[in-house]
């Protein structure tokens, strides 16, 4: 396939994504959720540090709990055909457990080479991101590289021709609680970052999607 028709794809795909709130009663193919999924778990991340889970949501007593606090995700859960949380890592400073497993995790197991690298994240924390002794801050860091993850997963449905919807209509210190009472996580090592909702359309948009003029987003600084 040539760049022309690839683009045309792209193109066509992003023209008709648009945020879907109710959908048919139809399943996604599995290979295509797989596909999906698979745009997530390949998704890049900050340092390599893949401080995230992505968690197809079927348990029925979780999605109601999380539908009764959530007036964002109500008509969603109703009538997705799948629906994933997105739950960002807490407390991934460069001294911690899950950044030296990630280091090991891409080949680099001299304790020299850790070492230098592990000193390059210490900088890069401490002094360019200024994150590492906020905890809130350290969970926004993992929580705003879910959202590589989610872009990408939505705009691989949208070219396998299925709807989806990014949710972040919820409280998140209620949900969190109920995904722990539940045992789906666990509070002091990650939090949710967002919700994603997938599957057909049941109508077109009442109302035709705008955007800002190009011109006013993209621009060339010579």
């Amino acid at each position: 396939m040539d760049n022309q028709n690839i683009r045309q794809q792209l193109q066509n795909a992003y023209e008709k994504r648009v945020a879907m709130r109710v959908y048919q009663d139809k399943k996604i193919p599995q290979e295509d959720l797989e596909t999906i999924l698979d745009a997530a778990w390949l998704s890049p991340s900050s340092i390599g540090l893949e401080g995230w889970r992505f968690i197809i949501l079927e348990n029925t007593a979780v999605k109601e709990a999380i539908k009764a606090v959530s007036w964002g995700a109500k008509s969603q859960l109703e009538t997705a055909s799948h629906f994933i949380l997105l739950i960002a890592e807490k407390n991934a400073r460069y001294d911690s457990q899950s950044v030296y497993n990630s280091l090991v995790r891409r080949g680099i197991s001299d304790p020299e080479a850790l070492d230098a690298r592990l000193k390059q994240y210490q900088i890069f924390q401490e002094s360019d991101m200024e994150i590492a002794d906020d905890e809130r801050r350290l969970w926004d860091w993992t929580a705003k590289q879910t959202y590589i993850a989610l872009g990408n997963m939505m705009t691989s449905a949208a070219l396998l021709g299925i709807d989806s919807c990014p949710i972040e209509g919820f409280p998140y210190a209620k949900v969190n609680a109920i995904l722990a009472q539940h045992g789906v996580i666990d509070t002091e090592k990650e939090g949710i970052a967002s919700m994603l909702s997938l599957g057909y359309r049941l109508e077109d948009p009442k109302h035709p999607r705008k955007r800002k003029d190009r011109q006013d987003v993209i621009s060339i600084f010579n």
